[in-house]
């Protein structure tokens, strides 16, 4: 959420850095707002002195033995005023707050200015043997094959999941199962045994209050798939009150969740969270993209880090994450580049994000993998995420990123590795999970 003092101190700052964004912030509308809060403040504020001063007048005169029947009753209307004016005030608050609650992040000054992904930058690229920043791999001497027509030789179902769920969803038997578990398996292991991360197992479903503070509502309700209306009956007396419940589209949520009211101690900065879990998604927004594949799924698993972090140090966690996420691909063998989004092109909740984008042969395209995102403070606010360090408590930032998406890893690989005779050369780093198996065979 946006910094409402930021807003008071540097409004002009803000609004420019929105319009980047593509969002009109509507000024004239903040302003009269803010100069109805302050004159309800003021107006509070005399009517308190006026308590005080009558309360400390009638005793007064009472002491004189002297008449305060007039100051008595005069001192009698102002709780009932004072009531009115609280009410008037959470009005205004509550307008200012759902405003905001819609509005993104505001970018950081590095973020490149840009409409849509046209105008995103390329920051580098690894190719295996060529890392000039022009450089593509090397063309396969066989006419190459997408990922479903690969997929489908070594356990690829697409028509039993179509009987089960419908489109966009996926059943994988076999060797290919194996390897979908034997990717997201190693990047826990490297993550976990290498970078640092906490390994974590969260719910796949969560709360109202989880998702408004990550930010994934309310402005992206539609994307997300509700598994109740009007909240749940719950038996358990420390349940609370019931709120309604989704399925998670990113671990991003119960990870980054979990600070959620609370203020830890500076000494325990950085916290760093990983999980491997199945994402659901609508796709409420994707106009019919990418509909044959798994490339965009409505239910499909992702290995994310998460950090919560030192203000001061969240930019070059940031750098870290990229290169956390980086470690995988290049041991997978996996050619790809890092992008640096345009502020038209940046996630809700995002002060600086980079892509990372796999190679797919078949569609001779890079296509992203990971998209990995500094918040700053934006999703603290709205979680009440704070640390403290000496005085007062402040919020801490936090960052996400996939490291990786497990599905498009599978993609990348199927394609990347693919042979003549519609085998797959099972990426060295992968095989002692599967038991030493260096090549996937087209099922008999």
């Amino acid at each position: 959420m946006l910094d409402i003092n930021s807003l008071r101190r540097n409004l002009d700052g803000v609004v420019a850095a929105l319009a980047t964004r593509g969002v009109q912030f509507d000024t004239e509308r903040f302003n009269t707002l803010e100069s109805q809060r302050k004159a309800i403040q003021v107006e509070t504020e005399t009517l308190q002195a006026r308590r005080n001063a009558l309360s400390k007048l009638i005793g007064q005169r009472r002491a004189k033995g002297e008449d305060a029947s007039q100051e008595m009753q005069e001192s009698k209307a102002i709780p009932q005023k004072l009531h009115e004016l609280e009410a008037q005030l959470g009005q205004i608050q509550t307008e200012i707050h759902d405003w905001l609650s819609g509005l993104p992040n505001t970018p950081h000054a590095s973020v490149p200015v840009g409409e849509s992904e046209e105008q995103n930058v390329e920051v580098r690229r690894w190719v295996p043997g060529n890392n000039a920043m022009d450089a593509i791999p090397q063309p396969f001497d066989f006419e190459v094959k997408d990922h479903v027509a690969i997929g489908e030789g070594i356990g690829l179902d697409f028509d039993a999941a179509r009987k089960l769920s419908g489109a966009r969803f996926m059943v994988l038997r076999g060797q290919i199962a194996k390897l979908h578990r034997a990717l997201a398996q190693y990047m826990l292991d490297v993550q976990t045994e290498e970078h640092g991360y906490t390994e974590c197992y969260t719910p796949y479903i969560v709360n109202s209050s989880t998702l408004y503070g990550t930010g994934q509502l309310p402005k992206f309700k539609d994307d997300m798939f509700s598994v109740t209306k009007g909240g749940q009956d719950h038996n358990d007396e420390h349940d609370g009150p019931t709120e309604d419940l989704y399925l998670i589209s990113t671990s991003e949520i119960t990870l980054t969740g979990t600070v959620r009211d609370e203020i830890l101690p500076a000494d325990e900065l950085p916290i760093r969270l990983t999980a491997h879990t199945p994402c659901f998604r609508s796709e409420a927004g994707s106009g019919g993209r990418d509909t044959r594949g798994i490339i965009r799924q409505h239910q499909f698993d992702k290995v994310e880090m998460v950090q919560i972090v030192h203000p001061d140090q969240s930019y070059e966690a940031l750098e870290q994450m990229v290169g956390h996420a980086e470690t995988i691909l290049q041991r997978l063998g996996l050619p790809y580049r890092v992008v640096s989004l345009c502020t038209g092109d940046m996630g809700f909740s995002a002060a600086k994000t980079y892509d990372l984008e796999v190679w797919l042969p078949a569609q001779n395209t890079w296509r992203e993998i990971s998209s990995i995102s500094n918040c700053e403070a934006f999703q603290a606010r709205r979680l009440q995420a704070r640390f403290r360090q000496e005085k007062r408590p402040e919020y801490v930032h936090t960052l996400n990123g996939s490291g990786l998406a497990v599905g498009r890893a599978l993609v990348a690989v199927l394609e990347n590795y693919q042979q003549a005779d519609g085998s797959v050369v099972v990426p060295e780093v992968l095989r002692p999970y599967l038991g030493g198996k260096s090549t996937l065979t087209p099922n008999s």
